[in-house]
């Protein structure tokens, strides 16, 4: 089961105005541990006023840079992310998980492959690793990345996509939709929308039907309709690999407190939680995820954005039955081999068995 580690910052740098480049090296024996796939993401955790926080940034290095670095943009009243871009200093220590995700695709040198990259702001992290690395590995793949901001200024790694267009030239394109400012091409002014991108694949910027992978990382909505296009243009499901970090969707509505009379009886259920190699069983209301559950038992299961949306509380149920309630990580087939987010998750039946090391 993942844990956290020491890193120690050894530099940091802005890439526009509100968001800053960390780098990082990890300390103490772990530098295996943090041995990345493209397009995955860290865990990092720290007390604000005695409250614990934990935030997921995404690798924002390619494979063969032979560093770590996240890229952290400040949001309005964010403590972590504001505690990043204007008191974190180098040379000091962080606490992160080690990578995890499966927002990439296998890459092979052999390949010849065609792949469509669609961001948004500060979800262009996780693509730029995704396309460094798919780039020098696959030497006759092809990368198109659609890009989308509001201004000119706000573009986080402009310089750094200018010089790969310069290094692949012929291999990689990028399409920049600015929300705000005006462009001599009308059609890249403006959101990225379904329709946006439906003229995009028509007029021929994009020839959707030599694409075989297509990523999106940006806010929902905006990745919602560039999925639609896509299926509306050949692509299946398969071909289309996501990644969010946040959701406009509510979570589990809190349910009124229940009696202490009425907790003894049919809303509660027992809980087996494997952990690390060992198993507790626990008494606990069916009202409660079993990630929460968990940490009110004392145990350390592992977790980051609670919201059905990073894949880092992900768990197995061998027996019972459980009540996902949302799911914007976890795969089909996961959820077909009884993989759940144990954030999302509340007992249906009086007896389940789960198993967070499977």
């Amino acid at each position: 089961m993942a844990r956290f580690h020491d890193l120690e910052v050894t530099d940091i740098r802005k890439t526009i105005r509100d968001a800053v480049v960390v780098t990082l090296k990890p300390a103490n024996g772990s530098a295996a541990a943090f041995d990345f796939t493209q397009g995955q993401y860290l865990t990092f955790r720290r007390e604000f006023d005695g409250e614990e926080l934990r935030r997921s940034y995404s690798i924002c290095a390619g494979r063969d840079d032979g560093i770590l670095q996240v890229g952290i943009k400040r949001v309005d009243g964010g403590a972590f992310s504001t505690w990043a871009n204007e008191q974190l200093n180098v040379g000091d220590t962080v606490q992160a998980m080690p990578p995890m995700g499966s927002f990439f695709a296998d890459l092979d040198p052999a390949n010849e492959k065609q792949y469509l990259g669609f961001a948004g702001g500060s979800g262009i992290t996780p693509v730029l690793s995704i396309l460094k690395t798919t780039l020098a590995r696959e030497p006759n793949s092809t990368f198109t990345l659609v890009y989308a901001n509001k201004g000119v200024n706000t573009i986080m790694f402009r310089e750094e996509l200018e010089d790969l267009k310069n290094i692949y030239m012929g291999r990689f394109n990028v399409i920049h939709v600015l929300e705000t400012d005006a462009q001599e091409i009308d059609l890249f002014t403006g959101l990225v929308t379904e329709d946006k991108c439906g003229q995009l694949f028509r007029t021929g910027w994009i020839d959707i039907d030599t694409v075989d992978t297509a990523f999106i990382c940006g806010p929902e909505p905006m990745m919602l309709g560039i999925a639609a296009a896509l299926r509306a243009h050949g692509l299946t499901d398969a071909q289309i690999k996501f990644e969010l970090f946040a959701s406009s969707q509510p979570g589990r509505a809190r349910k009124k407190a229940i009696s202490k009379d009425a907790a003894s009886g049919a809303n509660q259920a027992t809980a087996a939680i494997t952990l690390d190699g060992a198993t507790q069983t626990i008494r606990m209301p069916k009202d409660e995820s079993l990630l929460d559950a968990a940490l009110s038992n004392n145990m350390d299961a592992p977790y980051a954005c609670k919201a059905g949306v990073c894949s880092t509380c992900r768990c197995r149920v061998l027996e019972g039955e459980v009540d996902m309630v949302a799911n914007h990580a976890l795969e089909d087939y996961e959820v077909e081999k009884g993989y759940v987010l144990s954030c999302q998750s509340y007992p249906v039946t009086d007896n389940v068995v789960v198993d967070y090391d499977q």
